[in-house]
């Protein structure tokens, strides 16, 4: 069942529908007459800052057939929060989950991103990421007007998502009556300070150009924007997997205390610097054309360096000595506390640069025939991702130095330990063959590029069908080609051998104190590999084979959608009905390793693939009902593809010849999709445009879903007769091959269903008192709950435990508060988004998607601002303060339970002064 537990959230959204509903009995009191003119006078209200977005953005849920959220832009290159994710986050229903202290990727409804599908003016996006959901921070927010979420589709919704679809619009610069010249600026701090050579400041640059040219026919918009921000962390991780340890596993504690054999701690600095480019012309000869012309493009370049200290818990030095823990404490069967002795800790350098960028250009011409209208939309967009895994290891020489450290792991805001040794001194720290080795590397490289073209045409319904206006019909046909390449090495110590870092490489010690730890090294990791070290990265390893791989898919995607405009007794109805098709043809082509081939024909290709069409019918009502209500009803069969990494065909395949049984493991190009049918119902109350309250519940059943896990009657026909071809004669007698064998892969199973509700309130005070003229709120709370478990992917179970999961990205509640001020020119503005434990995604130094358990989040943040009136010499000037992340909230994850730790990270406050001007 949703728990529906009371919090202060919970109870002003109450207040606020009971609010309206006392409105709303005066209201339906008064005549017609006087109802429709105080409608005209809302609607002619000018309104500006925080209310012209709120405003802008009720108007387009109101109007919307689907039931919306939406956000949009306060002015031109003025969304209201530093990121785009973090402005999506704060809509009904919606969560982000934070990477680098950064909103970055969105679950809606309840559901992982794999779930929702990401448009840039209706065309789908590639990402740089392995998968297809769209990293949010790679587009400024500033060239971004609005966003539309889709929490129910229609059958003209090209590229729709199962849990939602989210579609960014940049600006129409012919829907702008006057020219307008926008330039802003920002200037940011972070709290947690300098280190390592990096200091905690940054900046952002904006610049929005708007006009009509030709007796306004022809529409020109271009903006560009500049960001150039540090990186800051504190950081300790626990190793995994906590485990109940056997006797004498861990000398010093008891059998069966749950154990975690290391813990890390760092300070990461780095920076992030971004540079992105919107342009928009539109041509509007007459009213029978308009043709539009999108291009946009982002550049992304960040590195950063983890400075850490580690130390390896569970019993491993080197082979020196057997581990030793006196002083244990441990609380309900977890070990909190102690003193490890004869431990060898690392000081270890973990660099990683990253350059992405997305290009992206769309051509779309609408043609009116009459009462016909013709659109050809063109599209074409390619995302790439370099990076560069650098890993250098420091130990104190001559060997064996071991220590004694103390461990707390349930005091103070981070797990503690404190070292016996003194770990700061650059000469007394070699680079060296560590028990860790001396290095690992790893080159990355992903492209990503997707070609679409669109044909749709709108025409009057016949006559006869009284109930609808008209019909849309098309075809959308999508080709994407995804393939990454992953080269990686040992970085070994070059000719000079063992050796201490020169002190031109190093930067002052990083102070690890909130981690109990004291001061260590830092130094210039890329530096020192070119100078001391030799890395030589490869894709010929038999372990890397698989690891390089191309997925293809080709999407014709027909619809057929009727529009809806009738009345049913004295209610007026309007919305859609009809269907897509989706014909999909999707394949991949990777390699795998069989050491029993010859040299030279040991790397084998494999081509897989499959083709299938679903059918997905929607009908969306909305009923307007007196007094300004609307009841909204839809009904859907919904999709999402699976993960493009999963659609891989790499493997790692091979015989055990002891039994004659193939076994393998890797993807799987025969995915079928996510599907699931969805009902939906929501009420919504409006104050013309000037305020809502709304209540929505929604149910979903997955007919299927995609679990990883070990399945056994796999063919291997192919793999096998290769393999016999070869190692045949080898066999032990009496062995004989089988052709199918276990797969540990992706595939698809049973689903169930997903249910939730949703409250939301955007209501101006002064809609109740006159005298809290400019206060007002937004709120939501969302409820969601599902009786899906999955198996975790064997890949995880360190991480999150062998027993069935809760579905990943799925917080059963979700709330966001937005409280501001608004008059003469003053604005204040404070945000709260807050959701509860999830089971998130990362990436792990393999590379790998990885599950942990995350701790809820509660973010603060708040913003000030004034902006000059009309009437004085600074007329168009705004100036703001904002403070980010306020509380410092922490990033936490954990181990199936609370008390066995994972990752605790801090990113600390960050501060922005800035100004904007509009010519």
């Amino acid at each position: 069942m949703l728990n529906t537990k009371r919090n202060l959230l919970s109870v002003a959204l109450a207040s606020a529908l009971a609010l309206q509903a006392s409105g709303a009995y005066a209201q339906s009191t008064s005549d017609d007459g006087q109802k429709k003119a105080d409608a005209v006078d809302l609607d002619t209200v000018t309104v500006t800052g925080i209310r012209r977005g709120i405003e802008s953005a009720i108007s387009v849920k109101r109007d919307a057939t689907s039931i919306v959220e939406a956000v949009s832009a306060e002015d031109i290159g003025k969304l209201p929060d530093v990121s785009i994710a973090e402005s999506i986050a704060r809509l009904p229903g919606l969560a982000a989950q934070r990477v680098a202290g950064r909103a970055q990727v969105i679950s809606v409804r309840g559901l992982s991103p794999d779930f929702a599908t990401t448009l840039l003016n209706g065309r789908e996006m590639v990402s740089t990421g392995d998968n297809r959901s769209v990293e949010f921070d790679q587009y400024p927010s500033e060239l971004i007007s609005g966003v539309t979420v889709y929490k129910t589709p229609d059958a003209g919704l090209v590229g729709q998502g199962l849990s939602g679809t989210l579609d960014m619009q940049t600006v129409r610069p012919l829907s702008y009556g006057d020219r307008v010249i926008a330039i802003s600026g920002r200037y940011q701090k972070n709290s947690l300070g300098e280190a390592a050579g990096v200091d905690p400041y940054g900046n952002r640059f904006n610049v929005s150009f708007v006009d009509k040219f030709a007796d306004d026919t022809v529409g020109l918009a271009i903006g560009y924007s500049h960001s150039d921000m540090a990186k800051q962390e504190n950081q300790v991780g626990l190793y995994e997997p906590w485990q109940a340890i056997g006797d004498n596993w861990r000398p010093g504690v008891a059998a069966g205390t749950f154990y975690s054999d290391g813990i890390k701690a760092l300070r990461r600095t780095g920076n992030a610097r971004r540079d992105g480019v919107m342009a928009t012309l539109q041509f509007r000869p007459n009213n029978a054309w308009t043709s539009t012309l999108d291009a946009f493009y982002t550049k992304a370049k960040e590195y950063d360096t983890a400075n850490q200290m580690e130390i390896h818990l569970g019993d491993y030095n080197g082979g020196y000595d057997r581990l030793q823990v006196s002083d244990v404490v441990v609380k309900d069967g977890t070990f909190v506390g102690g003193t490890a002795h004869n431990v060898y800790p690392l000081v270890r350098g973990m660099y990683n640069h990253r350059e992405d960028s997305i290009k992206a250009f769309g051509w779309n011409n609408e043609f009116t025939f009459g009462d016909v209208r013709v659109v050809a939309d063109v599209s074409w967009s390619k995302a790439e991702r370099d990076e560069i895994n650098l890993e250098n290891n420091l130990q104190l020489l001559p060997a064996p130095r071991l220590d004694s450290v103390k461990l707390n792991f349930a005091g103070g805001s981070f797990p503690q330990f404190t070292p016996g040794m003194d770990y700061s001194d650059y000469s007394r720290l070699y680079l060296t063959n560590t028990i860790y080795g001396s290095g690992y590397g790893k080159t990355p490289h992903v492209d990503d590029e997707l070609k679409g073209f669109k044909l749709a045409v709108n025409f009057p319904a016949p006559e006869g069908f009284s109930w609808f206006t008209d019909i849309d019909a098309g075809v959308n046909y999508a080709d994407r080609s995804k393939d990454k390449t992953q080269a990686e090495g040992n970085i070994n110590l070059g000719a000079q051998g063992v050796t201490s870092i020169a002190s031109e490489f190093q930067y002052a010690p990083v102070n690890l104190g909130f981690a109990g730890a004291g001061y260590i090294p830092a130094w210039n990791v890329p530096a020192v590999v070119a100078k001391y070290m030799v890395f030589k990265p490869t894709t010929t390893e038999s372990y890397l084979i698989p690891k390089q791989w191309t997925v293809d898919e080709e999407i014709t995607t027909t619809f057929l959608r009727a529009n809806i405009s009738t009345q049913i007794g004295a209610i007026p109805v309007r919305g859609n009905i009809g269907i897509q098709a989706q014909h999909v043809r999707q394949s991949s082509s990777s390699n795998y390793w069989d050491g029993g081939q010859p040299v030279g024909s040991q790397v084998i290709p494999i081509n897989e693939g499959k083709s299938y069409i679903d059918f997905l019918p929607s009908l969306n009502l909305a009923f307007e009902l007196p007094a300004e209500n609307t009841v909204r009803f839809a009904m859907a069969r919904q999709v999402a593809r699976p993960r493009v990494d999963e659609l891989r065909a790499s493997m790692e395949f091979g015989v055990d010849t002891n039994t004659g049984k193939p076994g393998a493991s890797g993807g799987n190009p025969n995915l079928d999709p996510w599907v699931a049918n969805a009902v939906d119902l929501s009420w919504e109350k409006y104050f013309g445009n000037k305020a809502y309250v709304a209540a929505a519940v929604f149910y979903k059943d997955l007919k299927t879903y995609i679990y990883t896990e070990k399945r056994d009657g796999y063919d291997f026909t192919p793999q096998v007769d290769a393999w016999l071809e070869a190692n045949g004669v080898t066999l032990p007698p009496g062995i004989v091959v089988d052709k199918t064998g276990y797969y540990t892969a992706p595939f698809n199973g049973n689903g169930g269903s997903l249910r939730g509700a949703e409250l939301t309130a955007s209501l101006p005070l002064d809609l109740f008192v006159d005298a809290l003229r400019g206060f007002g709120v937004v709120a939501s709370a969302s409820f969601n709950d599902s009786d899906i478990t999955i198996p975790p992917d064997p890949g995880t179970t360190s991480s999150v435990g062998s027993d069935p999961i809760m579905l990943p990205g799925l917080s059963k509640r979700v709330y966001n508060f937005t409280a501001y001020y608004e008059n003469n020119g003053f604005e204040v503005r404070l945000n709260q988004r807050k959701r509860s434990d999830f089971i998130g995604e990362i990436g792990n130094f393999n590379g790998n998607r990885t599950l942990r358990y995350v701790k809820g989040e509660d973010v603060l943040d708040a913003q000030i601002g004034y902006s000059f009136g009309d009437g004085t010499m600074f007329r168009g000037l705004s100036l703001f303060l904002q403070a980010s992340n306020l509380t410092n909230s922490k990033y936490e994850t954990y181990a199936g339970s609370k008390d066995r730790p994972l990752e605790t990270v801090e990113w600390g406050r960050s501060y922005q002064i800035g100004v904007n001007y509009k010519f």
